[in-house]
């Protein structure tokens, strides 16, 4: 199992995140070409390699408006000369097209093609972010974009890295519609009139109807229902009326579409993070000037249960979109445990920080829970309370409930309480990230006055599930490795029990006959 964790000393916006994904190896034509299947159009990436204080890594772009290099939408004169340098090859240029045109069809068709994957925009009208962070609280057109600091690359430059197939500077230019995508719903905007931005409901409707795998169309919808939350209780308003007007525009959809296409890209990895840091200061936003960390932000972090810790900063560190991918996909944050760095990714924002480099590091782990002894180790939440006054059949719907939805396993102790009572210990383990989940139900389902928690760390097996074939026919063994050594070898009971209603024998003799075949995985001189 791969994890992927992220080192917020300088906070988190979506365009450095993507950058810091690109930089672990995500391929930029592989995520250009899943976000098209969107169907947004009106919008060019620009992907850069430069630095910040010395550091090395990636600047993610989202450009509103067609790849002209006048006046654009926004009212600025933007000059790109030197994208125009490093143009593909006319087979890449063929292939490209290609690409789009495939992807085009599928946004239209807005279905699934079977393919499998192996592994923050302002209301205002200009195209770019500021600071380097998302342009998420309608800063309009103060500021000046600037690219990294730094020459621009040339293709005679040497690789970016060993791991990191992406060029030095790569543009897509898609033209600019006078009307939204026929698909969508009616009431969607042209995306050139982005300073009107789309509600949630709207956008939920352009990403469940695009061709993108049900995985990302669901972490992406969940992005950004958590920001339509915190900005309903914010506005008095429900989720759905949302109205996007600081994080609709495109580039925040790109943002967030993007960055859950990398994660699927690099095999869905366990996400971790460190402590969340923000700065101090004021941000302008839509609404007028608030203290930082933005509401948005404040709220999308305090939903979660995310505890922020301002440092001396005068900036925003983390943006609402930041804010909703650090409560959308991490499970847990604390510091590094046990994290074997396999490659290093940097996402680069854009200003010039005056206490830290203005980057995100990203960590990506490789099996990173396995130990030289060969075994792996995780982290899970162990949560007991004592009950004198619960009956069995309360106890036996609760442990029911609870395995339905999800925990890692329930069980009940025999105890002796206080009066001399008889009582059972009720005892839940549980992913780490969803032991508020748990403690809740407990204390809603039980008579339960309180949940004891408490985070243990595990030793496991290296588990594999295998097909054995028995006498009444194939039954699921599953095998646990210790290193290279296959040390457990042990029949699926719902495979048997499955089996046996088929052929009308007793679980009993499906499961011998499976225990005698499942010595076959076995490490030789460990078989019975």
């Amino acid at each position: 199992m791969k994890t992927l964790y992220l080192d917020l000393f300088s906070g988190i916006s979506g365009d450095m995140f993507l950058g810091a994904m690109l930089d672990l190896g995500v391929d930029f034509s592989t995520l250009e070409a899943e976000l098209l299947k969107l169907g947004l159009e009106g919008y060019h990436l620009h992907v850069h390699r430069g630095q910040k204080s010395g550091i090395s890594g990636i600047k993610f772009y989202v450009h509103l408006g067609s790849h002209e290099h006048g006046h654009d939408e926004g009212g600025h004169d933007h000059e790109h000369e030197h994208a125009h340098e490093h143009g593909h090859t006319r087979e890449q240029e063929e292939a490209l097209t290609q690409r789009r045109k495939d992807a085009k069809t599928q946004a239209e068709s807005g279905h699934e093609h079977g393919q499998e994957h192996h592994g923050e925009g302002s209301a205002g009208a200009s195209p770019y972010r500021e600071g380097g962070h998302d342009h998420d609280h309608g800063h309009g057109n103060e500021h000046e974009h600037e690219h990294p600091e730094g020459r621009v690359p040339s293709h005679g430059d040497p690789p970016l890295s060993e791991v990191h197939p992406v060029q030095s500077v790569q543009t897509y230019a898609v033209p600019v519609p006078s009307e939204a995508p026929p698909h969508l719903c009616q009431s969607v905007k042209s995306v050139v009139d982005s300073s009107h931005g789309r509600n949630f409901q709207e956008i939920r409707v352009l990403i469940e109807k695009s061709a993108l795998s049900p995985w990302v169309k669901e972490k992406a919808v969940a992005v950004f229902q958590r920001i339509a939350i915190a900005e309903g209780q914010i506005h008095g308003v429900p989720p759905d009326q949302v109205h996007f007007h600081e994080v609709g525009a495109v580039d925040s959809i790109v943002d967030i579409v993007g960055a859950c296409v990398g994660l699927e890209l690099l095999g869905r990895p366990r996400v971790l993070a460190s402590r969340v840091v923000e700065g101090t200061g004021w941000v302008k936003c839509a609404h007028g000037n608030f203290p930082i960390p933005a509401p948005a932000t404040l709220a999308i972090l305090g939903h979660r249960g995310i505890a922020a810790t301002q440092c001396d900063e005068p900036h925003e560190l983390v943006t609402p979109t930041g804010a909703a991918l650090l409560a959308e996909l991490v499970e847990e944050f604390g510091l590094m445990n046990n994290l074997v760095a396999h490659r290093i990714g940097i996402g680069l924002g854009s200003r010039d920080n005056q206490t830290r480099p203005n980057v995100l590091r990203a960590i990506l782990s490789d099996d990173s829970t396995a130990t030289n002894a060969g075994w792996e180790t995780d982290s899970v939440s162990v949560l007991e309370t004592n009950l004198d006054d619960t009956t069995p059949e309360v106890l036996g719907s609760f442990l029911e409930k609870a395995m339905e939805t999800g925990a890692l396993d329930v069980y009940f102790t025999p105890i002796q309480m206080k009066k001399n009572r008889p009582a059972v210990l009720l005892s839940l383990l549980c992913l780490v990230a969803q032991a508020d989940q748990f403690s809740e139900m407990i204390l809603r389902e039980t008579s339960a006055f309180g949940v004891r928690r408490s985070t243990l760390e595990r030793r496991k097996l290296f588990r594999e599930l295998r097909q054995a074939t028995t006498l009444y026919g194939e039954v699921t063994i599953k095998v646990g490795r210790l290193g290279n050594d296959a040390v457990q070898a042990a029949p699926e009971y719902e495979s048997c029990r499955s089996l046996a209603a088929q052929v009308g024998t007793p679980v009993r003799l499906i499961f011998e006959a499976a225990r005698a075949a499942a010595q076959e995985f076995l490490t030789p001189n460990l078989k019975q």
